[in-house]
């Protein structure tokens, strides 16, 4: 009897302890949600924390009025500076009630009722990069806030970090919206200086890989005020090597927001937009559409580019040749056609004359090939909105300084 009580006394916290355990902490991201590339809005390139009320919704109008929602556009996101300075009491997060006086939700409600996705910005450190209330800490109660207020997309930044791990800060926020209930696009701000691409797809349906961006075509801006730089878009399409087969559906390398209508050329707009696509990276527009031009809008909407950008087999493209100045990057697409792109990285206009017999172009990551001395591909100008010939015949074209030629090939 004695050694019946001992071994009963032996049991029953085992089995205390793993009943204990039986309760599990969902993990990683909600699955699915950006099947292609998001598109929206982000208010940081041109607002930084000048953010309101009326701001976001004269945006959330003007891009259901423009033609830009029914373009594919669909997410409103403001960046930092939404809440104000303190957490309340209870350690929840407030919205800056000077500037949001109707408080968050009914904003949130408002984007919904256009037909439109909302978004909201927060940080994996102490404070945001803007000195607002950051997560580190909070993370399960800030993602049963978000719940609440019923936000599709977080933006999380990677300021004020010290002590922790990108890998480690991250999963612990996805598995918080996880548990939170509410499927919310996860969008991993950490600037790719972990290199999430070879961790993230998990945790998040989105990851940038460089620091932020710079309305210009190739340049670095230095900050005065710390030791960091904004980049020029063609630096951050060549800042990472050999990241494309990381990217996918559900989980893409960002190139970051877009530039577009930020005071850069029409031509430089055109080439950036196109690269955007081309790269598969989400297409998150930061201009003031309220004083957006005809131009700009037309470079936003462009269909066909957009096509690319969202095609369905979620194939990044890659530089494939390099003559004379001029850049051929090549990205294929579902249906066996592929999107080829010249751009003239020169300060110079110059001539095209690519006989497509002579190449055979291999993506070596996702294991597609287009022999065109052994299939003819039809050729369509996707900034002209033509036809141009078939790749039996040399492609013939002069390019403009910094601008792009665009061929939809198809069978």
């Amino acid at each position: 009897m004695r050694t019946y009580f001992f071994l009963l006394a032996m049991i029953v916290p085992l089995i205390a302890m793993s009943q204990g355990n039986m309760h599990e902490t969902p993990n990683g991201k909600f699955e699915g949600l950006a099947p292609t590339p998001p598109m929206g809005w982000n208010s940081w390139n041109t607002f930084e924390t000048n953010i309101d009320d009326a701001l976001v919704r004269q945006t959330a109008d003007i891009m259901v009025a423009s033609g830009m929602a029914t373009s594919g556009y669909q997410y409103i996101v403001l960046d930092d500076g939404w809440m104000a300075k303190e957490r309340d009491s209870n350690g929840n997060l407030v919205p800056d009630p000077e500037k949001f006086p109707n408080g968050m939700k009914a904003l949130v409600d408002y984007v919904h009722s256009k037909g439109l996705k909302f978004g909201l910005y927060n940080c994996a450190g102490t404070k945001t990069c803007g000195g607002y209330p950051g997560t580190r800490g909070y993370e399960y109660q800030d993602a049963r806030f978000y719940a609440t207020l019923n936000i599709d997309y977080l933006k999380y930044d990677w300021c004020n970090t010290q002590g922790i791990t990108a890998k480690e800060a991250y999963s612990t926020m996805s598995n918080a919206l996880k548990t939170a209930g509410k499927p919310i696009v996860f969008s991993l701000c950490e600037w790719g200086d972990n290199q999430p691409w070879e961790w993230a797809k998990p945790v998040g349906n989105l990851w940038r890989i460089s620091g932020d961006i710079y309305p210009c075509f190739d340049c670095e801006f230095k900050h005065e005020e710390g030791n960091w730089s904004s980049w020029g878009f063609m630096k951050i399409i060549e800042m990472r090597k050999d990241i494309r087969k990381y990217s996918g559906p559900d989980h893409w390398n960002d190139f970051d927001m877009l530039e577009v209508g930020d005071g850069m050329t029409n031509i430089e707009d055109k080439a950036h937009f196109t690269m955007w696509a081309m790269m598969a990276s989400p297409l998150i527009a930061g201009n003031d559409f309220r004083k957006m031009t005809k131009e700009t809008l037309a470079v936003l909407t462009n269909k066909d580019i957009i096509a690319i950008d969202q095609d369905s087999a979620g194939i990044q493209g890659f530089k494939y040749l390099v003559e004379d100045g001029i850049e051929i990057w090549v990205k294929p697409l579902s249906e066996g056609k592929w999107a080829v792109t010249f751009l003239n990285r020169s300060d110079v206009a110059k001539k095209i004359n690519f006989d497509w017999k002579q190449h055979i172009i291999k993506d070596v990551d996702f294991n597609f090939e287009a022999n065109f001395s052994q299939m003819t591909y039809q050729l369509k100008d996707l900034w002209k909105g033509k036809k141009a010939g078939k790749t039996d015949k040399a492609f013939v074209a002069d390019i403009a300084s910094h601008d792009v030629i665009t061929l939809l090939l198809s069978k």
